[in-house]
């Protein structure tokens, strides 16, 4: 079955522009079975889906994820079993090792999005990689391609999901129609809902998945180039103001799963 796994609409994030059902649209006149919504600390793509889904009565599949923004590690791809509604992955903002133990508790997979990427938005490029070393162990896959980010980045995620055994995720993580489906993933057994999808990357790993796909070429740093900088360093203050922003409904949140603060 072949999936787009990082997919951005209109109605889930501030810089999207697709809507989620022209963007079905054109993955299946790309041949693919499915696809991730993986919207910025957000499910309303996903809320938006369940809203005209009845007016769908083919075997496409659209399921439920969120790309979101921790503190420390940057962007993390986040799948829960159906039915789990977690309000704590709207809200961007925490330490990557409290994701992990959250989103694992209840029964879902995570791994970094785009893992070699741009400085403060991927794992590897943050200030503290040196401390996430021992933390990219317990996520269940890499993402390994990403039409969005260059050759050399893709290869080093490559390298770093053999180095830790990882099965691989690719997508687009289109923002804009003209990217849409440029990255897929293939699973190797069908999948029905996001409980087969967590089932099959425990149990099968590597074996589970491949991916791959073709470059976009017309991303915001692409045009930029060397001013794209300024953009990368200002994301540092949006994360951290944003956070800052949610601080107490985050505690709140943090406080059901029985977490210490410190």
């Amino acid at each position: 079955m072949k999936f787009d796994m990082h997919c951005h609409t209109k109605e889930g994030s501030l810089d999207g522009k697709v809507p989620i059902e022209e963007f079905i649209a054109r993955l299946k006149e790309k041949g693919f079975d499915g696809m991730l919504v993986s919207d910025h600390d957000s499910y309303n793509g996903y809320r938006e889906w369940k809203k005209v889904r009845e007016n769908y009565n083919d075997n496409f599949l659209v399921l439920k994820g969120v790309e979101y923004d921790t503190i420390d590690a940057g962007h993390i791809l986040v799948i829960m079993p159906e039915g789990v509604k977690l309000k704590i992955l709207e809200l961007r903002g925490l330490p990557v090792r409290f994701l992990i133990e959250i989103v694992h508790k209840n029964g879902g997979i995570l791994g970094p999005a785009h893992p070699c990427g741009e400085k403060y938005l991927s794992i590897i490029n943050t200030r503290k990689f040196r401390n996430q070393l021992a933390v990219i162990d317990k996520f269940d896959f890499l993402e390994g391609f990403n039409s969005c980010e260059t050759p050399e980045s893709n290869q080093k995620a490559m390298e770093l999901a053999r180095q830790f055994d990882k099965p691989v995720f690719g997508g687009s993580d289109a923002h804009k129609e003209d990217c849409v489906g440029l990255g897929y993933t293939e699973f190797k057994e069908a999948i029905s809902c996001e409980s087969d999808l967590i089932g099959l990357i425990k149990e099968k790993g590597r074996e589970a998945v491949a991916c791959g796909g073709e470059y976009y070429g017309k991303t915001t740093k692409d045009k930029m180039g060397k001013a794209n900088r300024l953009l990368v360093e200002s994301f540092w203050f949006y994360n951290h103001l944003g956070s800052m922003w949610r601080y107490r409904r985050r505690t709140r949140e943090l406080r059901k799963y029985y977490i210490r603060l410190k």
